[in-house]
């Protein structure tokens, strides 16, 4: 890979159905370059949608996932310096963003939910993970993706509580979605929502109680989006900006 091409971004934009084309390829080499990737995503979250997708295909990997993680390696060329930036702010608020891409896998249509915690205005968690089930609906799937942020939130007090530190008000979770905040803070449960009543009872509970206040974020603001599936260079690079990834080699 040394005299590789290097990419812009690490997916893809717009084209999942090469993933799935090509012959065998020797699995046990695969899954070696993926576990490194999964190991770099940890600190590396441009990375970690495009690092998710491949690692679904590590018992049988053909000729295309083999490219999207070469793909993935032609990024890191690009980018090497890319890394977290933490600053001094005088922001002390704590900001949820959850985002879904409904019905983004070509193979079984399950959806893909992206997360992201920042803390004092810095990035401090993310995740991009596949939905269990198959969802019916885009607020549906969000409002799945919601419910288990939500519980990310409630650690996230006990954690302040446990160090001694106060958190004044309700912690913020931004959602795109106005259908799945309108599930949220509805009272009257339809036939629709049936299979989400439990998730619904609990993130209501916690807007009563004042653990969390659920906003809507213009999609162009979403910062989970990055988490969630392939986007064009302009895109990916305005988010990669908003996330705080910076080149940590530049000079102060």
């Amino acid at each position: 890979m040394l005299g590789c091409k290097p990419n812009t971004t690490p997916v893809e934009f717009g084209n999942k159905d090469q993933m799935f084309k090509g012959e065998s390829v020797d699995k046990t080499m695969y899954q070696q370059l993926v576990g490194k990737l999964i190991y770099l995503s940890h600190t590396r979250p441009d990375i970690a949608f495009a690092v998710s997708l491949v690692s679904q295909y590590m018992h049988n990997p053909c000729r295309g996932h083999l490219d999207a993680v070469y793909r993935i390696l032609r990024y890191l060329k690009q980018s090497p310096e890319n890394g977290l930036f933490f600053k001094k702010t005088e922001d002390r608020t704590i900001k949820v963003f959850t985002d879904t891409d409904w019905a983004g896998s070509i193979d079984d249509r399950k959806s893909t939910s992206g997360y992201c915690t920042v803390i004092w205005g810095n990035l401090v968690r993310w995740r991009s993970k596949k939905q269990n089930v198959v969802a019916r609906s885009s607020g549906e799937v969000k409002f799945r993706s919601m419910a288990h942020e939500v519980c990310e939130v409630v650690w996230i007090k006990r954690l302040y509580e446990e160090l001694d530190m106060k958190y004044d008000g309700p912690i913020q979770l931004y959602c795109d979605n106005q259908s799945a905040i309108s599930i949220a803070h509805n009272p009257v449960q339809h036939d629709r929502t049936k299979h989400v009543e439990v998730d619904r009872h609990f993130i209501k509970e916690k807007i009563e109680n004042k653990i969390i206040k659920i906003e809507y974020v213009h999609t162009g603001q979403q910062l989970a989006d990055i988490l969630t599936k392939g986007l064009s260079e302009l895109s990916f690079n305005v988010l990669l900006g908003k996330l705080g990834l910076i080149d940590i080699y530049r000079p102060a």
